[in-house]
This record gives structure tokens, sequence and C-alpha cells, in this order.
């Protein structure tokens, strides 16, 4: 979805600028926070453990995001340095961020010998509010724009209204399997990684312009595109969490 003269500000005051991307990604942490130290707690975790966890898993959070990012546009930050630590202007991958996450919270989570699937169950919330408000900022931002399609009534595809879409999904979805009771920890975390992984691969990437496409095919009228890199790794992380939830009902 392109909008001429949509601008990536709130307001501007001076110096200030708020931007409509901090206040997306700034409204998914204080409401990731609020549900895990509401639902931690009623789980047993300490108050002061459930902060500590919640601020490592944002730092490495942003800083897998921002690295995989910088990593995979390597030669625009190359010629433009000063922008990598420009987080505000946009440019999280998501999958970096997740995978930081992940492995800052498992080790924490190692170290003090706390429950970690217990532990992702409840950062699901977030991470699928987020994703959802991401894309709305990506709007503001203009990013993440749709392929252009000739089949359709649109000039081309709304790519951040399908992010958003799934974002509300996955939120869904979790909410109707937590209401439920039945899950065993860490099956919350897992489902929801499955069901992203394969609505982005099937939907998002199919029309979205993404200049990594490692090979594959572009049908323009229909504004669909396959395979992009995301696209190539998702088989792999459909295994793995096939695997994980295999896992748990197991146990």
């Amino acid at each position: 979805m392109i909008i001429e003269n949509i601008s990536p500000y709130i307001f501007e005051i001076g110096p200030l600028a708020v931007r409509w991307y901090g206040l997306m990604f700034a409204v998914s942490v204080l409401t990731g926070f609020y549900y895990m130290r509401k639902y931690g707690v009623k789980k047993g975790f300490n108050e002061d453990t459930l902060f500590v966890i919640f601020m490592v898993v944002l730092v490495s959070l942003i800083v897998g995001a921002r690295l995989v990012f910088v990593i995979v546009n390597w030669q625009y930050f190359m010629a433009n340095p000063e922008l990598i630590i420009r987080i505000d202007r946009g440019g999280l991958a998501f999958h970096g961020g997740l995978l930081g996450g992940i492995l800052s919270s498992w080790l924490y989570c190692y170290i003090k010998k706390i429950s970690w699937p217990s532990l992702a169950d409840l950062s699901v919330p977030g991470i699928a509010l987020g994703y959802a408000l991401i894309r709305i900022a990506n709007i503001f931002n203009q990013e993440i724009i749709g392929r252009e399609a000739a089949m359709f009534f649109f000039e081309r595809h709304p790519a951040q209204i399908y992010g958003f879409l799934i974002g509300i999904v996955l939120l869904f979805l979790h909410n109707h399997f937590a209401r439920r009771g039945e899950a065993k920890p860490g099956y919350l975390f897992w489902n929801f990684v499955l069901v992203y992984s394969i609505l982005r691969g099937l939907i998002e990437e199919t029309f979205r312009e993404n200049p990594l496409v490692a090979w594959g095919y572009i049908n323009e009228a229909w504004g669909a595109g396959f395979f992009t890199t995301v696209q190539l790794f998702t088989p792999a992380i459909i295994v793995l969490c096939c695997l994980m939830l295999w896992r748990i009902k197991r146990g």
C-alpha cells in the first residue's frame, strides 16, 4: 500500500520528532510486559524475575532483529553506516528478533533454572500484537510494499494490511487455545511460530515486493512471486515447530 504525502511522524517540535513506528513498538512492548507480568505471577513466576527476563529479551530482540536486517541489506548500510543504529526509521527483521529472544531467554532460564516453555507461552500475545502494530507503522514508513497486481481492483497488494491481519489471527488463535486451559507448557509458543511461518510464507511473502528473491517466478498479473529467502527457510522452521509440538504432546 502506497499513500502519497503520508508522514512517518506523529508530530515534530524542534529537534523532537515522534514517529508512528516508535509509538507502535512502544505500545506492543508495554502491552507484552503487562500480559507477561499479570499472568506470569499467576503461574508462580517472581515479579522481579519477570521484569529482568523481559528486559533481557527486549534488548536481544532488538539487537537480533536489527542485525539480521543489516546483514541482508549489507550494501545499503555500508554506503550509509550512520543509519545502522536508526531503528526508529524501521528495519527490524522479525525472524532475527525471534531468534535473539529465544536464545537469550533460554540461556537465562537455563542458568536460573526457570521453566522456559511456560515463559515462552507468556510472550505470544505481545509478539502477535507487536507484529500487527508494526505492519500498520510500515504504512507510515512506506515500507513492506506489495507487488503490483494487474488482475485486481487495487494497483498493488496491500502487504502491510496482510501482515496486520496475520498478527490479529495469531492473537485470536492464542486467546482461543489459552482459554481452553489444556495446552501444555510450550505449546502456545511453538503453535504460534508454526502458524506465523505458514501464513507469512504463503501470504505476505508471496504478495510483497522483496529484493531477497533467491530463486523463482513472478506472476505480474496476479502480483505473486516466489521463492523469497524467507519462503526457502520456512519449511525448516515448520519441521522444527512440528517436532517441538510432537515432543510437548508426548511429554
